[in-house]
């Protein structure tokens, strides 16, 4: 009261002087009102510093809020003295006050399935808002297991089977049933796209295999797969998932971890050695520019060991990150020096019940022993001398830079760019083939012919060229009421004649060399609305590829045995001249066989438009949908070996005494001559490869949603269909349509603080799927080999997926993933190859069962401690025909992974883990019965084949053998 009479006394509270106080009061209070609506910024992340997507921030006690951007980003309007409520599915919800520069890292709850994904979706969803079947495997997910390849880890997904028996590379993945010419080395990725960063590994699918520069180390953060549906839309030729491998950032503050695992492979027997590293942190003061940097180097005898170190090598990948107000930009580096190899097939028999012939095991290598061979230029037509060093396996080299940009442009427009280009080379030194042949032969003498000692009578003596060990001799005579030779035995018993009498292991050196750029690159521009959002995209990859490759450069003949011996052979004339029918390392062939060199180059663009609507119809109910428009050309020449030219050159070559112009060497004497071809170009169009997908997703509560989902993909064919037929003269007069798919899924998904679940029951539908056979022309001298009239089949797959979590306590928790799967053929037709190609016979099949679709199993039970931890994962693979034609069935079988850790402290860890604890055999592939001719068209094995030789010597490769790994990891900040 004392106050307001003082005032009242003032002469300030006049009329005039009043207006004036009001008009500084408005001023004021504008001032405050101005301030009040802070603009502040932030960035959330996780404990190791990786952005967490799609992060909610609301201001608590209102409805104002936002979402962070792709790298974890948000900025927000509030009040002073605000409190901000972070929270993100899977994590501790987070109070925090608002500043100006918000930096939280949450911690993680539960691990769940409702985590935001940016796979195969059109915009960024968790798993409950989404009608996608995606699965996400984290950091801690990966770290439990040892894989045995960069794939391997991909079994813990439902819907997706893994063939990893061929070892680190030449793997094979498929999902849900779409198996057709996949589930062997050469159709391998046929459906799915495998990706790093959103890209993928290769432009195209063929020579080079994504497996071949794909490397799982320290950098990878999480692995997102989408299987089927939007993956037609979102991944170029992929309508049967999209598997992405996700780099990890840097994150605000400086960490780093490095892991050092040894390790006896081989159940026990072989050493292995790794080592992996990560380091990451800001590079800035503001810490808005931060950078990653990790890798590998590994050196191991493989778990079957070939008598030589079959892995060395390692890889570098890198990020620098540059986060701004409107957006982000990384640039990514990765460097890949490696070398490996694939394992060859062990014998086996019984049909019904297939065993491992006595004296091999699950450990047991044929690869080739070493073996050195040089072809000069001068001999091969080639520009270059050719080395082949069997030692040298398989390396693969890449040099890879990307770009990836993301910028909000406002008013709910963004845009993404995603751009690499790579320089990739893949050298094979390895061999075609490791298949039986009979020295002894009844009927056409395949293995004297391909040595080149058809019509060669004399004697043959052969040894162990490391041993000098004689094993018998045998002599062809002049033929005597037939066509061919008259071979006659002379006490000869070559090793392993208790499992196929006097065979050798026809081993023919293949040298290649393929060499590739890629330039990969996808943008899009999104519009979000009050309720929907639209993103229109575009896809480029540019391939050029070389082929320099050289099957059977020479062979090699090696004892049937673990770890083969090389076998030689001295010749003795009818009129007592003496000569080597092979070189003191036992090789025969030398010069080409029948085969020769070839060149092959290729310049492929895919290119692709596509459009993506995502409308929340309701606040519970979103339909998405989109479309892709596919271009596929290619152009290429060839250059391959003249069969008339090469008969007269090797002619000439045996009256100068060969290669090395010795007449007493007779190894040497094929030689070939090039011919090119002409170029051909082949463009399937846009209208031709049109794909689209539609989803309804219904979330019934915040715990519980339903979606269903219809597609149809179409899929152009692999590079390994035009270099693998370019030696034809009608490559073009094939006019192959792509091949589509057709899928169907519904989807449950529920989840609650001890429960994850998802259910989907899925239909697929394959078509237009072309048959791939190569049969060899016995009536022409060349033995040439040739392709029959293509034919094609269609498939129907059908089944269910479930993918769960049950949290029994703090502690212990089990998680599981189901596949119980069929699939058959309506209708199949192929060719029964003849004595030539007038002798083939077309024969038709309905209504049998598709091959390697079996129902597959991968439980683990988990305790985690304060310090100690334990899992065991146990897998089941069900019973699978082994071809189309159900000659037989591969039997089913279990296997177990021990995985156990304990924290020392913070910073230091130590884990052991126990792969195929006891030592499964399990069937994942195989070749048939007879020598390499009979053996690669597996397709061809009837039924009736079977029960007139039900204990057929054939061959098997099955899951790796049981290893011990011991892993100290140090992590530091």
């Amino acid at each position: 009261m004392k106050l307001k009479l003082l005032l009242c006394k003032v002469p300030l509270f006049s009329s005039s002087a009043a207006r004036l106080l009001l008009g500084i009061s408005f001023v004021f209070f504008f001032q405050i009102a101005v301030h009040a609506q802070t603009t502040i910024s932030g960035v959330i992340t996780d404990a190791r510093g990786e952005s967490l997507i799609g992060a909610s921030v609301v201001v608590k006690g209102t409805d104002s809020g936002t979402i962070t951007d792709v790298e974890g980003k948000f900025s927000l309007s509030v009040e002073p003295g605000a409190i901000l409520i972070i929270s993100y599915t899977g994590f501790v919800t987070q109070e925090v006050a608002a500043s100006s520069n918000v930096v939280v890292t949450l911690e993680e709850d539960l691990k769940s399935l409702g985590e935001v994904v940016v796979t195969g979706v059109f915009d960024k969803r968790t798993t409950l808002e989404s009608s996608v079947a995606i699965s996400s495997l984290k950091i801690d997910d990966l770290r439990a297991m040892v894989p045995n390849s960069s794939v391997d880890m991909l079994k813990n997904l439902p819907g997706v089977y893994v063939n990893s028996s061929s070892g680190e590379i030449g793997n094979s993945v498929y999902t849900r049933g779409l198996s057709s010419n996949s589930s062997t080395r050469d159709g391998s990725y046929r459906y799915v796209s495998m990706q790093e960063d959103g890209l993928p590994v290769v432009g195209i699918v063929g020579k080079n295999s994504p497996d071949f520069f794909l490397r799982a180390d320290a950098t990878i953060a999480r692995i997102e797969a989408v299987r089927g549906g939007s993956a037609a839309i979102l991944g170029p030729n992929a309508p049967g998932g999209i598997f992405n491998y996700i780099s990890r950032t840097g994150g605000t503050e400086f960490e780093g971890e490095v892991a050092v695992k040894g390790g006896l492979e081989g159940n026990g027997k072989n050493p292995f050695f790794r080592t992996d590293f990560n380091v990451g942190g800001p590079l800035s003061k503001d810490k808005t520019w931060t950078y990653n940097l990790g890798g590998f180097f590994r050196n191991a005898d493989g778990p079957k060991y070939p008598g030589y170190t079959l892995s060395s090598g390692g890889q570098l990948k890198g990020n620098i990150l540059k986060n701004y107000d409107n957006g982000s930009l990384k640039v990514t580096m990765k460097y890949l020096n490696d070398r490996t190899g694939p394992f060859e097939y062990t014998p086996t028999r019984n049909f019904n019940n297939p065993e491992v012939v006595p004296g091999f095991d699950n450990t047991s290598s044929l690869l080739i022993q070493p073996q050195r061979l040089t072809m000069p230029g001068s001999v091969t037509g080639l520009d270059e001398d050719l080395t082949f060093n069997a030692e040298d396996g398989w390396s693969f080299d890449e040099l890879a830079v990307g770009l990836h940009w993301d910028h909000d442009l406002g008013n709910g427009w963004s845009t993404s760019v995603n751009t690499r280009i790579s320089s990739k080379e893949s050298v094979r030194n390895t061999t075609a083939v490791a298949s039986p042949v009979e020295v002894l032969a009844n009927g056409f003498p395949f293995f004297w012919a391909f040595s080149g000692n058809f019509f060669q009578f004399g004697e043959y003596e052969f040894y162990n060229t490391q041993t000098g060990q004689s094993y018998g001799s045998v002599t062809q005579l002049p033929p005597s009421g037939g066509p061919f030779p008259t071979f006659v035995n002379n006490g000869l018993n070559l090793p392993g004649s208790d499992i196929l009498e006097n065979v050798l292991l026809y081993n023919p050196l293949i040298y290649e060399d393929v060499p590739m750029t890629d330039w990969i690159s996808q943008a899009s521009i999104t519009k979000e609305l009050d309720n929907m959002s639209f993103t229109a995209g575009f896809y480029h990859a540019y391939t050029d590829i070389e082929q320099v490759q050289y099957i059977s450069m020479a062979a090699s003949g090696a004892t049937y045995t673990p770890q083969p011996q090389a076998v030689g052979i001295r010749y003795t004339g009818l009129d007592g001249s003496q000569a080597m029918a092979t070189s003191e390392s036992g090789l025969f062939g030398v010069g080409g066989g029948i085969f020769g060199p070839q060149l092959a180059e290729a310049k492929i663009n895919q290119t692709a438009f596509f459009l993506g609507h995502s409308w929340d119809l309701t606040d519970k109910l979103n339909l998405d949908w989109g479309v892709r428009m596919e271009n596929f050309s290619i152009d290429q020449s060839f250059v391959v070996p003249d069969a008339d030219a090469s008969d007269a050159a090797s002619t000439a070559s045996e009256a100068t005494g060969g290669i090395d112009g010795d007449l007493n060497t007779l190894y040497d004497n094929n030689q070939w001559v090039l011919n090119p071809r002409e170029s051909f170009s082949v463009d399937i169009g846009f209208g031709e490869t049109f794909s689209y997908s539609a989803g309804l997703n219904y979330l019934i509560s915040k715990n519980l949603s339903v979606y269903g989902r219809y597609s149809i993909g179409r899929k152009t064919p692999d590079l390994s269909f035009y270099f693998g037929n370019g030696i034809l003269d009608d490559v073009e007069a094939y006019d192959l349509q792509p091949e589509q798919i057709t899928s169907a899924e519904l989807g449950l998904k529920y989840r609650t603080q001890k429960v994850d679940l998802f259910v989907t029951p899925f239909y697929s539908q394959l078509s237009n799927i072309p048959i791939y056979l190569t049969f060899q022309d016995d009536t022409r001298a060349d033995l040439s080999f040739y392709v029959p009239e293509l034919l094609f089949k269609e498939y129907n797959a059908y089944g269910v997926e479930v993918e769960g979590r049950y949290q029994f306590s703090d502690n212990f928790s089990i998680r599981g993933v189901v596949t119980l799967q069929d699939s058959n053929v309506p209708e199949y037709e192929t060719w029964v190859e003849g004595e030539g190609p007038d002798d083939d016979v077309r024969v038709r099949f309905e209504n049998t069962e598709n091959a390697q679709i079996g129902n597959m199993a991968m439980i683990t039970p988990a305790y985690t401690g304060d310090k100690f931890r334990a899992s065991l994962n146990y897998q089941f693979m069900g019973e699978r025909w082994a071809n189309e034609l159900n000659a037989f069935k591969l039997p089913s079988f279990h296997s177990f992974d021990l995985n156990v850790g304990y924290e020392i402290n913070e910073n230091f860890d130590l884990a052991l883990n126990i792969n195929n604890l006891f030592n499964t055999y399990g069937i994942m592939a195989w070749e048939g019965p007879g020598d390499f001719r009979d053996a690669g068209n597996i397709e061809n094995l009837r039924p009736e084949d079977v029960a007139a030789n039900p204990n057929a010597v054939f061959t098997t490769q099955s899951i790796m053998p049981r290893a011990y790994f011991l892993t100290a990891t140090w992590r530091f900040k």
